[in-house]
C-alpha cells in the first residue's frame, strides 16, 4: 500500500514542522509541511490527506495564551472541513503547542461536542521547563501509542500543566482516554513529583486521546527523540551497550509514535 499522506501544519510561529516531517518520513509516511494560509485560502485541501499534525512551536507567540490564537484561526478558517476530517477514518496528532491547540478547539477530549473541556496552563513551577522525562503508556484506544511501554522523550514548554474539572477527569479515566502519564525512574506514575512530572499536570497526565483513539495530543516532543543519538543519555547507554557486546540502536523511543500512525493505514 502507498505511504499515508501526512499534512504537517506550519506558519505563524510553528517551529517543529521540519523535524516532524522527518520523523514521519523515517516511519514510512509521506509528510509535507503545509502553511496554514494555503489551507484556509484553498490552495491545499484538508480532505486530500490522511494524517493531520499540529506540531510544536509558539504559534502567534502565545500572546493570548498557548494555542488559543491558532485554534481560533483554524476554527473560523476551516470551519466544517476540520470536523469532517476528524470524523472520518483519519488521524490527528497535536504535539506540545499542537496539544494546546486541540484542547482549545475542542477536538480533545470530545470532538463531537466541539467544546473545550480541558486545557494546558502555566507550569506549577511558573517557569519554562526543558528536560527529558519518562512517560508511561497507559491502556487506552490510542492508535499512536499501541504496543509501546515506558518511553523517554523531551519536554519544552511554559504552559504544559494539564487541567480539567473533576467530572471531566473522571470521564477521561472511565473511558480510558489518558494515553500517557509522566513516570518516575521505576516506570510508575510520577505522583505529581517534580521533576518527573515537569509541570504539575493533574494525575500526571502527559497525553490524552479521544474515545476512538484516532485523535491524540501530548506535551512531550517525540519528533525530537527519533534517533538514538538524540537521547540525552546516549553516551552512557552507548558505553553500557558496548561493554555488553551489543550493537547501538539506530532509533529512539519517539519513532514508535509515528510508526504506529503509519501502520494504521497499512
Amino acid at each position: 500500500m502507498a505511504s499515508p499522506r501526512v499534512l504537517v501544519l506550519t506558519g505563524h510561529g510553528i517551529n517543529c514542522d521540519e523535524e516532524t516531517c522527518w520523523a514521519f518520513a523515517q516511519a514510512g509516511g509521506e509528510a509535507v509541511a503545509v502553511h496554514l494560509n494555503d489551507l484556509i485560502d484553498g490552495r491545499a485541501r484538508l480532505a486530500d490527506w490522511q494524517i493531520l499534525v499540529v506540531p510544536g512551536g509558539f504559534s502567534y507567540g502565545d500572546d493570548t495564551s498557548s494555542g488559543k490564537a491558532l485554534a481560533n484561526r483554524l476554527r473560523h478558517g476551516l470551519r466544517d472541513a476540520l470536523w469532517e476530517f476528524a470524523a472520518g477514518d483519519r488521524l490527528v496528532i497535536g504535539i506540545c503547542n499542537g496539544f494546546q491547540v486541540l484542547t482549545c478547539l475542542g477536538l480533545l477530549p470530545w470532538p463531537e461536542t466541539r467544546a473545550a473541556a480541558a486545557g494546558l496552563t502555566h507550569n506549577a513551577q511558573a517557569r519554562y521547563e526543558c528536560r527529558w522525562v519518562r512517560c508511561r503508556v497507559e491502556d487506552s484506544p490510542c492508535v499512536f501509542t499501541r504496543g509501546l511501554g515506558t518511553i523517554r522523550l523531551p519536554v519544552a514548554h511554559g504552559e504544559g500543566r494539564f487541567t480539567a474539572g473533576a467530572d471531566v477527569h473522571a470521564a477521561l479515566v472511565a473511558h480510558r482516554q489518558v494515553a500517557l502519564r509522566y513516570a518516575g525512574p521505576d516506570g510508575a506514575p510520577a505522583g505529581g513529583r517534580f521533576p518527573w512530572n515537569p509541570n504539575g499536570s493533574l494525575d500526571d497526565i502527559a497525553g490524552i486521546c479521544d474515545r476512538s483513539g484516532r485523535i491524540f495530543g501530548l506535551m512531550p516532543h517525540p519528533e525530537r527523540a527519533v534517533h538514538f543519538l538524540q537521547r540525552d543519555d546516549w553516551p552512557a547507554r552507548a558505553a553500557a551497550l558496548r561493554r555488553a557486546g551489543e550493537p547501538l540502536p539506530e532509533f529512539a523511543d519517539g519513532l514508535g509514535i509515528f510508526a504506529n500512525a503509519v501502520a494504521y493505514f497499512a
